[in-house]
């Protein structure tokens, strides 16, 4: 058993793998309960894509036991929902603290025993199918990720999207395929549990020892994912589409979320475009007023991901000579180290995001299964801690290597011409 300072928490581990976290606040009625599964889009295969997010759908359609989850939920008060990731799938529930066996009864029963069906399995594959035509391709813009992503990556599974590379493939998925991929996935020993609330920690344990002990623990799910070689030449693709305004999105390759330069690559995206004083925002948006908008941010996969930048132009800006503009801002990262006054400001920007996002019982649950499954939940107590080492010197150094001219991906996506 471990307890810790900060978000203090216990944790203990199942016979059966289920990895099990409790945070004890006594400041709000209510509990929150966070059950992590160790697959996302990642784990999928070319040809069969999109089955991580299509599987977060089918949970919902009920266990051989209990038919309506949303309904025997809602008798105790609580509400719930779930994401799909390119690494995670994450179900969260919130619910007063004095009904808190609900949510195990409900979580383990679907854990235990999805009720699984034709008709069942068909429904999902036409929300998805729709969620993929409304959220992607009927948005503006929603496509870009689509394009981009397959740009960057060449054999890595992050080249396609957590909703899957085509709706084809979603519609193929067969009832074999499913129950293969939750006796693989769905099971103790490839899940993390986290309780946050106004809740004894030993009353936890027991309850999660009641309800989850007696599932078998399920195969090992060895991970063996190709590496991306490194990006030597710029790629670059144009598109147009009904989109109000031109759109240039950039990608670089960055280091993946456990390592040692994640947190300095973090605070190149905010010294970019984080807040309005940030460069890119303060040049191109309010000063020079070349950009309605611009945004750069890390997608924080676990294995090795991307840096992002973004900007819509105004008409009166070339896409070429936009695009040159940004090309020079970021290369000034790789030459001149920020000031103390600028590093300063984004380190503060990030520390008080940071304790925004922890505030709730929900957030810290979240976070603490995050945590643990990259390697240890006191890690979410050292994350302020990791952002104020990072050195001028340090953005210079990885600003080098991922602002680079050769590991960019650039996507131009232009308003259609009537």
């Amino acid at each position: 058993m471990e307890i810790n300072t900060m978000v203090k928490f216990e944790k203990r581990t199942l016979p059966n793998g289920l990895r099990v976290l409790v945070h004890r606040d006594e400041t709000t009625p209510l509990a929150a309960f966070n059950l992590l599964y160790d697959v996302g889009s990642r784990d999928e295969v070319p040809g069969k894509t999109g089955f991580a997010h299509l599987f977060e759908h089918l949970m919902f359609e009920g266990s051989v036991n209990v038919a309506d989850y949303d309904r025997q939920l809602q008798f105790a008060g609580g509400e719930n929902n779930a994401f799909t990731t390119t690494d995670i799938t994450n179900y969260y529930i919130t619910l007063p603290a004095q009904n808190l066996e609900v949510a195990f009864w409900l979580e383990s029963d679907r854990m235990l025993g999805l009720d699984f069906s034709e008709k069942k399995l068909e429904t999902q594959k036409k929300v998805v199918a729709e969620e993929y035509r409304q959220s992607y391709l009927n948005q503006p813009y929603g496509d870009a990720m689509l394009m981009l992503r397959p740009m960057a990556y060449q054999i890595h599974p992050y080249r396609w999207a957590t909703i899957g590379q085509d709706i084809e493939q979603i519609l193929n998925a067969g009832m074999d395929d499913v129950k293969d991929f939750f006796r693989r996935y769905y099971n103790p020993s490839n899940a993390i549990l986290c309780v946050s609330g106004f809740v004894d920690p030993q009353e936890v344990f027991r309850m999660a020892e009641k309800w989850f002990g007696d599932i078998a623990s399920g195969p090992e799910n060895g991970r063996s994912l190709p590496a991306e070689p490194r990006q030597m030449e710029v790629k670059r693709k144009e598109v147009f589409g009904d989109v109000p305004q031109h759109q240039i999105f950039m990608a670089s390759h960055m280091c993946g979320r456990t390592h040692h330069d994640y947190h300095a690559t973090d605070l190149v995206s905010d010294l970019l475009a984080n807040g309005e004083s940030a460069r890119l925002t303060r040049e191109f948006v309010h000063e020079r007023k070349l950009f309605s908008e611009a945004n750069a941010y890390v997608t924080g996969s676990i294995d090795p991901g991307l840096l992002m930048v973004t900007a819509k132009l105004h008409e009166h800006i070339s896409p070429t000579e936009a695009e040159e503009l940004l090309r020079h801002e970021l290369h000034k990262l790789t030459k001149a180290l920020p000031d103390d006054r600028e590093m300063r400001k984004v380190k503060n920007r990030v520390e008080a995001t940071h304790t925004y996002f922890e505030s709730s019982v929900l957030a810290k649950a979240m976070n603490l299964c995050w945590y643990e499954l990259l390697g240890d939940a006191d890690l979410l107590n050292r994350q302020a801690d990791a952002y104020a080492r990072v050195e001028p010197a340090d953005i210079r150094r990885v600003a080098e290597e991922i602002l680079r001219p050769g590991n960019l991906s650039i996507l131009h996506y232009g308003k259609r011409k009537d």
